[in-house]
């Protein structure tokens, strides 16, 4: 085995942090820096030794595979790693498994012609530390858990030998468990004995049901005795502990949602209805209009519009869409990129992922994201995730040294993360799935929450998290259903190998956290693969693309439960049974038994039918595991170790254990006094109002749910697809306040339609009112949904209802009912709005016991509903960023929080027929008047007085507002009418359009006396802030968890650019700075056929392709769809194209540096090369490269003419993904251009995306690097600030590059690289903003199109100079 460092593991700011934290567990030592560690295990002995020769060209090949990222090491660290100092420590993936990294390294490393020489490569990390004497093992112990992730690495004090790294160990057996204890050799036992039998069986599945964390309810236990015992039909055998596994997962609270489906009885009064059919009420109330598939697929199927559906069009029999034909160097293997007419269905989904979030947080919520993400590719026959959304509610942060006064430290379990520990992590997780994946998350939300309730007698809070998952995507409509399969169908599980992580999660989310041990909690959490998970999507949508040709018959995710759930369900629902051999699963480590290979939770695996041709291309794993079967029977065998691993009746497994019967009693919240509004109470020391109400607005805009949720959204991809056109983020200072998420419904100039999507949750109601909390949350879902154009229909609105609730706590589960039955049978059924889809998480308690005093302690939290709320937009370009009620009713509101109060009366929904008419008439206006409403936000946390000045800052830090509280009946009392929380919404009208706002709302049913003027007169002034300044309190929290997260000398500069008043701070904002005017989509194209073919080159993991395509295509283009596995084989070529597009994305999950794996793919293999070089030393083509493909251009250089001073992109200053609309100038630089003929000088935003985008010059020398770049014209666009000055200031640039540079080129222009995305905003309402006046003048065509019609352009001129076609 090969030991070779690497470069740095942390950054400076990081290693500092790493040392502060492990000095509060190991004071001794006194420093700690680390390195890659690379392991390479050679093919054979010859092959380690030619590897271990300096002079042989295989270990140079090598080297330079493995040199990517910066050295900052601290010295002596690398000195230390080579001799093996006693105080290195050794941070090494688990015995036996392969990492994710280790596989996409080592298809790199056979790509590069090391096949011959590298068996497998795989990374570790090795710490370095400095104390007196050597570190002991029990020192180690004390700080380990912060440096290793316990699930799949190992932490050592010295180096293992090659066998215990690479070598797996035997497979550990099946294992059953002993019930029978010798009755099955009795004849014909009697019923005394049976009994017997059946008392002893039942005692020890009762003690198997806690050491293998099973969580059986009493029912279930007793349903598998009789069926292994002493049942009329009983086998008369031991279970395996597979099929125990299994039967858990299969009929987990999380799976087979029990308690909804129980019958209740409250207060000693049998209910007539169960939870479940409550909610299907919604549906039928409605009609299920809209509605093409309920509550029997991993989403709802909602109608959509028809359109256009762009993507790859397979070549078929010799002939494609459009006319494509085999000709021209064109073959069976290329495959075009066009446009079909067809209706376009909605798949909606929302998921939880609490408890792993809770056990370990950056894991737990990306494989929440990543699951959910799973069910949205899992639809009918194939389907495709198109956005998201990721929502958090916590117990308080406790940030230390800024403690909050309503704040308070209950403790946790020692192996239950922190709120803090959460929020800092369990976002990024999220955030890095999408990213990944290539799947912008554009909504969320974010609640703190964590008080006694009544004082000193319970502790409410959220110590188990809610971490929610959801989104939305789109299916073809003849895939909108599954099919039936057919007996002797093969099944195929797609996707990554099983490793043993995620065991029982199915059924250890379905606990009282803390109840189980912590291993078993560490063991259900699993681990992600975003890149993976990609793969198997392009598999899908390859599969689908073929229309009536797909191969699949049906589909199902890997999750809860794994294979042991997902493939008994696969073939259940066909009324099949199925036979499976279990060594056929591909497993990463070949330790495993059968039965955690068939029940482990290992992410991104998908079972689909035959599809190898389009697997194989797309590089992702698949194996034929089994086939369906007429017998409806489960068999799973075992060819290694011989026997069944399972034999099951589908009836058994599926069966149906007596039903659940819940009992429950009528507790309410008493004694606690109503918020005090005159603030007295609080703040004694304050004798006037004025100074008061200064108090409360500080607490009130420090409060998370309130502030600003900036370092939540900017680590998040917003605009891969280039369909987005509304995230977060509002107007020309990127503020993040928008009330919906919006996306278009596919490619087009002139494609108004899409889909909108907004999130309600009023959990701290439910203390005082369940019934009011729930109706609450479903209004503000819809308040907020109504900010774009869904269309007075609202029966065509779909709502998410996700519940989490304790409920064996005495009162939950009567509030639970209360809740359901308010929206279920009431509310929902008088709007029309049906709830087709939803969740549970029925055990939000924490327990535990404190090791110090040895008190039980408990943490419940409150009865939970997350509404989001899904719907067609009828048109996106009419998107806008009333008050209904005269109630002022403080309980649960932000205000009684920051003050440790819940107060007595709640906000609630009163009337629903008024709620239907302010909904209706919202979408009125935007369809007769769309201009008389200037911007809309609702009322929700924080009440008015936030809703107001979160509607001026996203105006400017120069804007302000005068408000007049003398409409607003009950306006004597301020402090209710500023804070209250109850329906309602700001809108911004021109005076002169008044009295025909009012006058239409009047017409559609809404009492105008419900709507209040209040920007008039000025007079008594009982608050007076500068808007910049409240902004600064609104926006500190998230600035100090974004201190902590990231680099804090960035997060301080993004926060200091509020400081407007001094002269030093950049000026922020967007603007449109253009040298050039519209024009029409082929405007100076002289021939238009035929289209010069442009290669849409992609690598695995590679997202951005689609944006791309269509981008070209438009501009006049036959766009072909070219992977990379295409080149290598010879199957396509580069010699019949014009034009070469490298995209965005995560090549090989960014695996030995950003781009650096697809170079060197190229670079290392003789045909890829000669293919590359003959391609850019032609003169009549041209290359682009776009973020991923920027940085993959730019390790090109040594075969790209005219490229030799490129620099490299690196990770960014703030050490973390940047998400951001950014403002560039296209630098008129004196040399030609392929793409910005007639842009140069202008300066325009643009959407960036990336984590590795920093320039940074080979040699270290940033000044000559530049100036060299300059010297030649290379530098093509460079990041500006908000006056148009090239600006190095984050997060203006937003990855610290040098002089702003952040695009390069060729003197003849002919190759651009750059990190920015052009090709996500070339459509006009793509762009998160742009001036009003704009929309008219271009004509849906964003002024970044300009840049391919450029290139279009120049195809026809240099053919005409050439003398060409």
């Amino acid at each position: 085995m090969l030991v070779l460092p690497g470069s740095s593991f942390v950054s400076e700011p990081r290693r500092r942090a790493l040392l502060s934290v492990v000095q509060k567990s190991c004071p001794q030592i006194t420093s700690i820096d680390a390195v890659h560690l690379h392991l390479v295990q050679a093919v054979n002995e010859a092959a380690e030794s030619e590897l271990s020769n300096p002079e042989s060209q295989a270990l140079k090949t090598l080297n330079r595979l493995l040199d990517y990222g910066d050295d900052i090491t601290l010295p002596g660290t690398l000195d230390a790693v080579s001799s093996g100092s006693k105080n290195v420590i050794y941070v090494l993936p688990r015995p036996g498994s392969v990492s994710p990294w280790s596989t996409k390294a080592s298809d790199i490393a056979r790509l590069c012609n090391l096949e011959n020489y590298v068996e497998r490569l795989e990374r570790g990390t090795a710490f370095v530390v400095q104390l007196e004497g050597e570190l002991a093992e029990e020192q180690l112990a004390s700080f380990a858990h912060l440096i290793h992730d316990r699930m799949t690495q190992l932490t050592l004090l010295e180096l293992p030998q090659e066998s215990a790294v690479f070598l797996h160990k035997e497979p550990r057996p099946l294992r059953t468990v002993d019930l029978l204890d010798g009755s099955e050799n009795l004849g014909s036992p009697t019923e005394e004995e049976l009994a017997a039998f059946a008392a002893s069986a039942h005692a020890k599945l009762v003690e198997a049901n806690t050491t293998l964390g099973l969580a059986l309810a009493s029912e279930e236990i007793k349903y598998l005795i009789a069926a292994y015992v002493s049942g009329t039909r009983a086998m008369r055998r031991n279970p395996t502990d597979a099929e125990l596994f299994m039967f858990a997962q299969v009929n987990s609270e999380h799976c087979r949602h029990k308690i909804f489906n129980a019958s209740w009885t409250l207060d000693g009064v049998q209910q007539d209805a169960s939870l479940f059919s409550m909610i299907r009420n919604t549906e039928a109330a409605c009609g299920n209009k809209g509605t093409l598939s309920a509550y029997s697929d991993n989403a709802a199927v909602l109608e959509g519009h028809e359109g256009p559906r762009f993507g790859v069009q397979r070549m078929l029999n010799g002939r494609g869409v459009g006319g494509m034909s085999e000709e021209g160097g064109i073959g069976k293997k290329h495959h075009l990129y066009a446009s079909n007419v067809e209706h376009i269905p909605i798949l909606i989904k929302v998921e939880t992922h609490n408890h792993p979030t809770a056990v370990s947080p950056y894991p737990g919520a990306a494989t929440g994201s990543g699951g959910e993400i799973r069910d949205e590719g899992a639809v009918g026959r194939g389907s495709k995730p198109k956005a998201g959304m990721a929502g958090y509610t916590t117990s308080d942060l406790n940030i230390p040294g800024w403690e909050q006064p309503w704040e308070e430290e209950f403790g946790r379990p020692g192996h239950i993360a922190s709120s803090l520990d959460i929020m800092l992590e369990a976002p990024i997780g999220a955030s890095a799935f999408n990213n990944e994946f290539g799947r912008p998350a554009i909504a969320g939300y974010w609640r703190t929450f964590s008080e006694r309730v009544p004082v000193e007698t319970e502790v409410r809070g959220y110590h188990k998290p809610i971490m929610i998952a959801g989104g939305y995507g789109n299916v073809r409509p003849q895939f909108a259903l599954k099919a039936p399969i057919t007996p002797g169908s093969a099944l195929i599980v797609l996707g990554g190998p099983s490793l043993l992580i995620g065991l029982g999660g199915g059924a250890a989310s379905s606990q009282v956290s803390g109840a189980s041990s912590a291993d078993l909690d560490f063991a259900s959490v699993q681990r992600d693969n975003a890149e993976m998970q990609r793969r198997c999507q392009q598999v899908i949508d390859g599969c689908t693309s073929l229309g009536p040709g797909s191969p699949i018959e049906s589909i199902h995710d890997v999750g809860a439960g794994g294979l042991s759930n997902a493939l008994p369900e696969l073939v259940h629902d066909s009324g099949l049974g199925a036979v499976f051999e279990i060594r056929d699963v591909l497993v990463a480590d070949k330790s495993m038994s059968p039965m955690e290979i068939w029940c482990n939770e290992s992410q991104e695996r998908d079972r689909l039918g035959l599809f190898e041709g389009i697997a194989r291309r797309e590089r992702a794993p698949f194996s034929v595991v089994g086939k369906a079967t007429v017998e409806e029977e489960l068999v799973v065998t075992d060819r290694l170790l011989g026997g069944d691993v399972i034999r099951l009746e589908m009836g058994t497994l599926f069966g149906k254990p007596p039903k659940m019967k819940r009992e429950d009693v009528t507790r309410r919240v008493q004694g606690q006094e109503e918020v005090d509004s005159t603030l007295s109470r609080y703040h004694p020391e304050q004798e006037s109002v004025k100074e008061r109400l200064g108090k409360a607005v500080e607490r009130v805009l420090h409060l998370p749910s309130v502030g600003s949720k900036s370092f939540l959204i900017t680590i998040g991809d917003r605009t891969i697809t280039g369909l987005v056109t509304r995230d977060q983020m509002v107007g020309p200072y990127q503020v993040p306040v928008s009330d919906v998420a919006v996306t278009r419904a596919t490619y087009g100039f002139d494609q108004v339609y899409g889909e909108a999507m907004a999130i309600g949750e009023r959990t701290p109601l439910a203390l005082l009112d369940a019934a009011a909390s729930a109706r609450m949350a479903v209004a503000e879902s819809l308040t907020n949904l109504v900010a774009a154009t869904v269309g007075s229909d609202l029966s065509l609105i779909k709502l998410s209802a996700n519940w989490m609730c304790a409920s064996g706590k005495e009162g939950e589960g009567t509030k639970l009912y209360e809740a359901v039955r308010a929206i279920g049978e009431d509310l929902c059924p008088k709007l029309g709005v049906g709830i087709p889809v939803g969740k549970d998480s029925m055990s939000m308690s924490m327990k535990w016991v404190d090791r110090e005093s040895g008190e039980k302690k408990d943490v419940t939290a409150p009865l939970s509903l997350i509404v989001t709320a899904f719907a067609p937009v009828e048109n996106l370009q009419l998107l806008r960023e009333e008050d209904e009620t005269t109630h002022l009713r403080m309980g649960g509101s932000a205000l009684g929080q920051v003050y440790r109060e819940i107060g007595v009366e709640v906000p609630d929904v009163e009337d629903a027929g008024v709620l239907k008419a302010f909904l209706e008439t919202c979408q009125t206006i935007k369809q007769f008047d769309p201009e008389l409403v200037l911007a809309y936000h609702d009322r929700s946390d924080g009440g008015l007085f936030t809703t107001i000045a979160e509607m001026c800052f996203a105006g400017g830090p120069t804007c302000g507002v005068e408000v007049s509280l003398d409409a607003i009946p009950e306006h004597e009392d301020a402090v209710k009418v500023l804070f209250n929380e109850e329906l309602g919404a700001v809108v911004q009208v021109r005076e002169s359009a008044m009295k025909g706002f009012l006058r239409i709302f009047g017409n559609c049913g809404f009492p105008t006396t419900a709507v209040h003027v209040i920007g008039r007169v000025r007079r008594r002034v009982l608050f007076e802030e500068r808007v910049v300044d409240l902004q600064k309190t609104w926006a500190e929290t998230s600035y100090r968890m974004q201190a902590m997260r990231d680099n804090p000398v960035t997060a301080k500069e993004e926060y200091d650019l509020l400081n407007i008043d001094d002269a030093q701070t950049p000026k922020a904002g967007l603007f449109y700075d253009l040298k050039f005017g519209p024009q029409t989509v082929l405007e100076g194209v002289t021939r238009p056929v035929p289209r010069p073919r442009v290669a849409i080159l992609r690598e695995q993991g590679v997202n951005g392709q689609m944006e791309m395509a269509w981008a070209f295509s438009a501009a006049g283009f036959d766009a072909f769809d070219v992977h990379m596995s295409d080149l290598l084989s010879g199957d396509v070529t580069l010699s019949s194209f014009r034009g070469l597009v490298a995209c965005g994305g995560f090549s090989y999950g960014d695996v030995l540096g950003a781009g650096k794996g697809w170079a060197n793919s190229v670079l290392l293999h003789d045909r890829a090369r000669a293919e590359f070089e003959a391609f850019f030393k032609r003169e009549d083509t041209f290359a682009l490269g776009v973020c991923n493909g920027c940085q993959f251009l730019s390790h090109l250089k040594e075969i790209i003419p005219g490229a030799e001073a490129w620099p490299e992109f690196k990770g960014n200053r703030s050490e973390r993904f940047e998400g951001r609309v950014a403002m560039v100038e296209v630098v008129d630089s004196g040399v030609p251009s392929v793409f910005f003929g007639g842009m140069r000088g202008s300066k325009l935003p643009v959407a960036v995306a990336h984590g590795e985008g920093r320039v940074s010059f080979k040699d270290g020398d940033e000044k000559s690097g530049v100036e060299r770049l300059a010297e030649g014209g290379l530098v093509a666009v460079r990041y500006v600030d908000g006056v148009g000055a090239p600006t190095e200031v984050y997060p203006l640039n937003p990855n610290g590059s040098p002089a702003g540079i952040t695009g390069v080129q060729t003197p003849d222009g002919r190759v651009l690289a750059l990190m920015p995305h052009p090709e996500r905003v070339v459509m006009l309402e793509a762009n998160s903003w742009y001036p009003r006046e704009m929309a008219e003048k271009w004509g849906g065509i964003g002024p970044w199109f300009r840049l391919f019609q450029n290139a279009r352009r120049w195809c026809d001129e240099a053919d005409a100079r050439s003398g060409g076609i």
